[in-house]
């Protein structure tokens, strides 16, 4: 199997003057669950090249086996290097897509439209998506084929309201991950703020906070195995 992960190009905290970008275990743990499965994997951004790493996900005691693993794959840091632009990719080419989060993607993969049309796409061909944690901010334009919002009357879940306020950027993002996707019309559900929780509604999977990135996985393996034992 083929999986597609898309990681934001975007680097600015707002008008902080601080780095954002992609949290790292939410791209390290889901990429060796899936390498575990069997998947080949492709890195895509919106600029392509090496995507901006925020660096609180490096700080100690956010790191974990994982991400210790990733910074020490000559593979892996490699296709980190050199992921290929967005525009670049079809859904047609890849079995499933999952989206690592981070505040970066608030930014940049929630407003493009190679983005929303890929996701769209993948939806619509009947193929999974996953997206972890910010990274449902992605889903904020994409809409179903008869123009309604594409998570109206979903299940969903993302970054929490008090998730965001425990980190302090509730007045710096551009908007609330939880408020979206309900204004949307999702059936939003979490779990404990910063503790696994992932939610299914058909072929979409949401994850809650960075410790649902592994889990988020799992469950689009799972996926995954049950859409190639039915095709």
């Amino acid at each position: 199997m083929k999986v597609l992960m898309v990681l934001t190009s975007h680097d600015e905290l707002g008008n902080t003057g601080l780095k954002t970008g992609f949290w790292l275990e939410e791209l390290a743990a889901p990429y060796y669950r899936l390498k575990e499965a069997g998947a080949d994997i492709v890195l895509a951004s919106p600029k392509g090249g090496q995507p901006p790493l925020d660096p609180k996900s490096n700080e100690p005691g956010f790191q974990t086996d994982q991400t210790r693993r990733f910074e020490t794959d000559p593979e892996a840091t490699a296709a980190l290097a050199n992921t290929v632009r967005l525009d670049s990719v079809a859904a047609d080419d890849f079995d499933a897509v999952f989206y690592p989060g981070g505040h970066g993607p608030m930014w940049d993969l929630a407003e493009d439209k190679h983005s929303i049309q890929l996701i769209e796409t993948t939806l619509r061909s009947g193929k999974p998506l996953a997206l972890v944690c910010h990274a449902p901010a992605a889903l904020r334009h994409a809409t179903n084929e008869d123009g309604t919002p594409l998570v109206q009357g979903k299940k969903v879940t993302g970054f929490t309201n008090s998730e965001e306020a425990a980190v302090e950027l509730t007045e710096v993002v551009p908007f609330l991950v939880e408020d979206e996707l309900k204004r949307l019309g999702g059936v939003y559900s979490q779990g404990e703020d910063w503790q696994p929780h992932v939610v299914q509604d058909g072929l979409l999977i949401t994850g809650q906070s960075p410790a649902s990135s592994g889990p988020t996985a799992d469950a689009l393996v799972k996926l995954l195995t049950e859409v190639g034992k039915a095709a």
